[in-house]
């Protein structure tokens, strides 16, 4: 997996390339984590992504509490990982683009 972190005003972007799995989850925790205080809005860019696992569900729905409901957006998704959001209803929590 390929991280790109980018910031723009208040806001930070994270470019995602690859696989989010049990290997790659916690490389991209750090990466949310590392980022969030300088930010006030996040974007997820997950145009990138081919795959992603219930330990990258996890730190995706942990994103969303760290920089707090609403300022979290999940961007570019394939159609085989927004059926993965969809199936594990974070659709209807996740603000997705």
């Amino acid at each position: 997996m390929k991280l790109n972190t980018t910031f723009d005003e208040k806001q930070c972007i994270i470019a995602i390339e690859g696989s989010i799995d049990a290997l790659t989850a916690g490389e991209l925790e750090k990466a949310v984590t590392d980022a969030a205080p300088q930010c006030e809005k996040m974007i997820l860019d997950m145009s990138g992504v081919d795959y992603i696992s219930s330990g990258g569900l996890r730190v995706v729905v942990g994103a969303n509490h760290t920089v707090g409901k609403g300022n979290l957006t999940l961007r570019g998704l394939s159609p085989n990982v927004l059926e993965i959001f969809r199936l594990t209803g974070f659709t209807k929590v996740l603000n997705i683009e």
